[in-house]
């Protein structure tokens, strides 16, 4: 999501003013970084939710302080238990289930809050908008869990390649089809959620989604933002 950094997602939080992000799947850290950055001259704070974190969260936290919370856990069990926010990024584990249920966390969080958050959603085109992966297939309910292997993938074909991309983790066999992928997902939360959402989504970089009230005040700055970031 860090390829969106600078044409995207900071234009957004400077229309936005977040007082409170949540990151969900930081990686190296390279979006965390900038996230953090923007708390530290705005007076906000972020919230990253991430079981295996690839940077050194001590030091983020000592130069950070009361800026940075750091949670171990994956973001279904962590979800229910955060502080009101307004902006969530969601970047984590790239499969229906878990982005599907991450957004009706969304939903409760603001249903109590009383106002809905932007949410910024990686990877809804390809290869995974229709395609499940799983980090940790186990962790998905059975039922909810596609036949899938650890075999990686290449543009213009609908079956998994030895060595293709991301052959390290868990690729669902099959491409399309119901409950499949983070596209999909998003689909089946809109169609279900009481709040009047407004969609916008950019298809480079594997495909970047924005989801916000459709009366927010900075609403028309979005296509703005989407329309000329040349992405």
């Amino acid at each position: 999501m860090h390829r969106f950094w600078e044409k995207v997602i900071k234009p957004v939080m400077i229309a936005a003013r977040p007082a409170h992000i949540v990151e969900i799947g930081s990686l190296t850290g390279l979006n965390t970084f900038k996230i953090l950055d923007y708390c530290h001259h705005m007076g906000s704070r972020c919230t990253v939710i991430d079981p295996a974190p690839q940077f050194d969260v001590e030091l983020l936290s000592a130069y950070y302080g009361e800026a940075f919370r750091m949670i171990h856990e994956l973001s279904l069990k962590s979800m229910p238990d955060l502080e009101p926010y307004d902006m969530i990024l969601i970047d984590g584990d790239h499969n229906w289930y878990t982005v599907y249920h991450e957004l009706k966390q969304v939903e409760r969080m603001a249903l109590s809050a009383g106002a809905f958050p932007v949410v910024m959603l990686h990877d809804i085109d390809w290869p995974y908008g229709r395609r499940d992966m799983y980090y940790f297939p186990e962790s998905i309910p059975q039922e909810y869990r596609q036949p899938h292997a650890m075999q990686g993938l290449e543009p213009g074909n609908p079956l998994l390649v030895p060595g293709g991309f991301n052959h390290m983790v868990h690729n669902a066999v099959l491409e399309h089809g119901e409950r499949n992928g983070v596209l999909t997902a998003v689909e089946d939360f809109l169609k279900e959620t009481t709040f009047d959402l407004s969609w916008h989504s950019l298809r480079s970089n594997n495909g970047l989604g924005i989801l916000l009230p459709t009366d927010s005040p900075f609403g028309r700055t979005i296509p703005f933002i989407l329309n000329t970031s040349g992405l």
